[in-house]
């Protein structure tokens, strides 16, 4: 049974819908741009895909859990300045993806691993920017502090999980790369333009587990 009004967006609830593996095991296939751009010239690899984790931390506020994002830093080369989840290249002395989003997340915001539970992940994004992201979902404890590397991180920032699983938010957007016409999802929220690879990952939970 499906649960209704403000406990829908509990993260009581978002860990009960991660739990039920027909949401997952109903399209197993990754997932990714491709799916809004077939055949586009952007997601020919020939170097092949560069492994990355996120961690999709959705913070116990008790019935109206939210979404912890963050804008990446103007300084740096890939993504620049966009809103991303907490995340980055898996290494070789990464144990799993899930320890990789863990520590990029602690790297990156200072979000300590103890104030996080790990439920799971989703099948692998695809992005054209070249990567395969393991988007790993959690519930995160209240009572944490954040640190800022600004070196990597501008601000870090909370959304209404409620919001991001309403399907009114999500708009498509385009814009050109080369002569080809590439597709993605918007999700302006409180003045930041969520979009991109992150809503697109945003879209797919949604399907997933909110349909």
């Amino acid at each position: 049974m499906r649960s209704t009004g403000t406990l829908r967006f509990s993260a009581d609830d978002f860990r009960r819908r991660a739990a039920r593996e027909e949401n997952f095991l109903a399209h197993p296939e990754e997932d990714g741009d491709h799916r809004f751009n077939p055949g586009h010239a952007r997601l020919k690899h020939a170097n092949g895909l560069r492994a990355a984790a996120v961690l999709i931390p959705v913070i116990d506020h008790g019935d109206g859990a939210t979404v912890l994002l963050t804008k990446r830093a103007e300084t740096l080369r890939n993504h620049t300045g966009q809103v991303a989840f907490p995340g980055g290249r898996i290494d070789p002395e990464d144990r799993s993806p899930e320890h990789a989003a863990l520590r990029e997340a602690e790297e990156e915001i200072g979000l300590a691993p103890r104030h996080v539970e790990v439920l799971g992940r989703m099948p692998d994004y695809v992005a054209g920017s070249g990567y395969r992201i393991a988007p790993v979902l959690s519930v995160v404890r209240p009572g944490f502090e954040l640190a800022i590397n600004r070196d990597e991180v501008d601000a870090a920032f909370e959304v209404p999980l409620s919001f991001l699983m309403d399907p009114k938010n999500h708009t498509r957007g385009s814009r050109f790369w080369g002569n080809q016409e590439w597709f993605f999802y918007d999700m302006p929220y409180d003045g930041r333009r969520i979009w991109g690879v992150t809503a697109g990952i945003i879209r797919t939970l949604y399907e997933r587990l909110y349909t």
